[in-house]
Formats: C-alpha cells, sequence, structure tokens
C-alpha cells in the first residue's frame, strides 16, 4: 500500500493543475485518472473543446511551468470582447481599457491538459496512477483510504477533480443544487475568410445567444475540402479559424447537429451576423446545459474542486477558470498553514477553501443566470431595456471608467 500526502482522482485540466501545485508546496501528490490524453501533432485539426482563458488562469500556468508549452502549440490571443443584441447597443471591451496586451487566449482544453502532464512526468514529487480509476473511498481520523481498480493507496488529503458527474462527490455523500436550462449548444469549427482576428463575440437572441471565439491556424493546410481562398498560394495565408457557439432549444440543435458540414454552413451564414464572413464548417458537436453546484466543497478530509464543486452556464467561458480559481485557493491555504507551523491537512485548516471559493463560484454563476435569462426574456419593455444599459455602458464615460472596466478586470480574475 502506498501512502501519500495528496491523491488527486481526475487529470483534468484543473485536477492536473492542482496536484502540481500541492507538489510544489513539498507534498506526495498522487493523481488518478482513466485516460491519457493523446499526444499532439501540427497536422492534427482544431479540438472542439476549447476554453477562453483568463489572464488569472495564465498567470496560474505560467507558475506551474505549463504555459510557455501551450503558447508553442497553439494559443489565439484576443484583446477586444463585443456584445450586444441591436446594432446600436453595440458594447466592446478592450484590454486596453485595464492596461493589459490582451484579455486572454482561446486554448484547445486537451492542449492545457498535455501541458500540465508534460510538467507531471518530470515532477518527482507527484505519481501518475493511469490508467486507473476510483472504487471507494474510507475516511478515518488521520486518512483516508483509497480502493482503486488495481490498487489501494492512503492520503491526508483527497481532491476531487473528476468532473459534473463526480464519483467522489457521490461517495462521501455530498449532495448539489442543480437545474438544466432547458437548452443545448452547438459547438462548430470553422475556416473563415477574415484572417486572424483579435475579438470574441456574442449577439444575443431570444432563443440564445451567438458566440464567435478566434482559433490559432494550424501548422498544416487548411482542413476543409474546398479551401476558401480563391488564389491557390493563398490557401493557407488568407484563411482564419474559429469555434462558433450556437444556443438553442434542444430540439433545434438536434435537427442542427445532423445536418452535413455544407448544410450547417448555410444554417450559419442564414443565423449568424453578417460580419462572420464567408466560412467552411470543419466539424461539429453538442451538449446540453445545466447548471449545478455542491452543497458542499468539503467532507472531512475530502475536498471537490472544478467541475466537481460547480459547473455553470459556458456563455462567457468562466468554466475553468473559475476551477483555476480553485486550484489557488487550495495553493495559497495549504502554504499559509505549512509557513505558519500549522498542520495543514487540519480539517479546520481545510475549511478555509470553501470559504474563499464558495461566494465568488456562486457570485459568477448568478451572474451568468441573469444574463442567460434577461437576454432570453420576450418583453418588449425588458429588451428595450437591456439594450438602452448596453448602449450606456458603451457610450457614456463615467459609466465606461466604473463599471465597465470593473467588470472586465473580474472577468479576467484580476
Amino acid at each position: 500500500m502506498s501512502d501519500f500526502d495528496c491523491v488527486v482522482i481526475g487529470g483534468g485540466m484543473v485536477g492536473a493543475a492542482s496536484a502540481l501545485a500541492l507538489a510544489e508546496q513539498g507534498l506526495k501528490v498522487a493523481v488518478v485518472e482513466k485516460y491519457q490524453p493523446d499526444t499532439f501533432a501540427n497536422e492534427q485539426a482544431l479540438d472542439l473543446r476549447v476554453s477562453a482563458i483568463s489572464l488569472a488562469s495564465q498567470y496560474l500556468l505560467e507558475q506551474l511551468g505549463a504555459w510557455s508549452q501551450v503558447k508553442q502549440w497553439r494559443a489565439c490571443p484576443y484583446k477586444r470582447l463585443g456584445v450586444w443584441e441591436q446594432e446600436y447597443a453595440y458594447t466592446e471591451f478592450n484590454a486596453q481599457d485595464i492596461e493589459q496586451k490582451h484579455l486572454g487566449h482561446i486554448v484547445e482544453n486537451r492542449l492545457i491538459q498535455l501541458a500540465l502532464w508534460q510538467q507531471i512526468a518530470e515532477h518527482d514529487r507527484v505519481s501518475l496512477f493511469c490508467p486507473e480509476s476510483l472504487v471507494d473511498l474510507v475516511q478515518d481520523n488521520d486518512k483516508v483510504t483509497l480502493t482503486l481498480s488495481q490498487h489501494t493507496i492512503t492520503a491526508k488529503l483527497v481532491i476531487g477533480a473528476d468532473g459534473a458527474n463526480s464519483q467522489v462527490r457521490k461517495l462521501v455523500d455530498i449532495g448539489i443544487t442543480a437545474w438544466d436550462y432547458q437548452q443545448s449548444a452547438l459547438l462548430i469549427n470553422v475556416e473563415t475568410t477574415l484572417g486572424q482576428q483579435d475579438i470574441t463575440w456574442q449577439q444575443f437572441f431570444p432563443t440564445g445567444p451567438v458566440a464567435f471565439l478566434p482559433l490559432s491556424k494550424p501548422l498544416s493546410k487548411p482542413l476543409s475540402k474546398q479551401p476558401l481562398s480563391s488564389k491557390q498560394d493563398d490557401q493557407t495565408k488568407n484563411i482564419g479559424y474559429a469555434s462558433l457557439v450556437w444556443y438553442h432549444q434542444r430540439d433545434e440543435i438536434k435537427r442542427l447537429s445532423i445536418l452535413s458540414n455544407a448544410q450547417l454552413q448555410q444554417e450559419v451564414l442564414a443565423h449568424f451576423p453578417k460580419r462572420l464572413g464567408q466560412i467552411n464548417v470543419i466539424d461539429k458537436a453538442a451538449f446540453p446545459l445545466t447548471r449545478r453546484h455542491a452543497n458542499s466543497y468539503q467532507n472531512n478530509r475530502v475536498l471537490l474542486l472544478g467541475d466537481a464543486a460547480h459547473t455553470i452556464n459556458p456563455m462567457a467561458g468562466q468554466g475553468v477558470n473559475l476551477g483555476f480559481k480553485d486550484v489557488t485557493a487550495l495553493q495559497n491555504v495549504i502554504a499559509s498553514a505549512i509557513a505558519e507551523g500549522k498542520c495543514w491537512h487540519n480539517v479546520e485548516v481545510l475549511a478555509h477553501y470553501e470559504k474563499m471559493r464558495r461566494k465568488d463560484n456562486l457570485l459568477m454563476q448568478s451572474a451568468m443566470d441573469v444574463l442567460y435569462f434577461g437576454f432570453s426574456h420576450p418583453s418588449p419593455l425588458v429588451k428595450l431595456l437591456r439594450n438602452i444599459s448596453l448602449f450606456a455602458i458603451n457610450k457614456l464615460p463615467v459609466v465606461n471608467s466604473t463599471i465597465r472596466n470593473k467588470a472586465l478586470s473580474y472577468a479576467c480574475g484580476l
């Protein structure tokens, strides 16, 4: 039987980051994960699952040694964020407003995970159990015994970072508050004629928003069978790439998801704003929209991080950023305890993690719900008020210098 200071269940982005963050505190850490991420190659197609990595998340990845590898592979910076319903109320946020070079990067989730795994492989305080899965866990006064499919190990602390359907959460009987938005989102990777862009935008409709996220250009030939460029020599030079997100009722998303790429292209051009330009659809996938929040982040020596503790409407791309904030908070709690000579795995010490994170996560969840339901409200009066509000944020100098920049800084994690 192997003994560890901390065992992390789940080797995704948040789980891998938490393992490295705690190993940097001198702890002996194990990571338990079912699947190893695929390796990277320049000719690989762009993944559908991407995240808008905030400045705060970037700083954490830099600290953990993973960011330089992510940028070497593929990471698309963006400087502007556009939001509107009616064109007259178009509002744009700019990195210059908060004295930053960019607001964040759009990155494929798998590449973030893979870069973190590279750091794990080189760290002498992190052991990786993969392929492996959790079967059971039992807590006593000073440790947790974990039964895995092939091993039995013990830990002073267990971190559940095993996603929205967390097995850890179920085994320690932590309930959740959840509801279904009764909608789905369709992710669509496309080539565009507009080249590389430095903006991400969303336009709101009563049926849900449509969004544009710029992606880095793959280091290979265009991915579609019919390149957008009319000149053979310019096929790669003038083509940009993007992830489109289309929110709608589930039946409509189901209909769209079974269309051919050519048919879906025509639907996108008919329903997305004209600023999108011409596109070719490369790939697509749909997923339902749900919200979950664990009733507690802690059960004695077990803590929940990331999607195991909270999921959020993906409209503003804050999901993984909240998870990375969880990692930073736990790192700070344990570092402070060690520096003060306290028992870092004391249950009362670990309780500070939830105190630091629960309110912030709930605030972001609630803010996304207000935006989501507010922009889908059918009342003409509500529609007028929300567009006047956007207009005011964009046009009034006093509002521009206060609400606007504070909201932008908060979203960036600053």
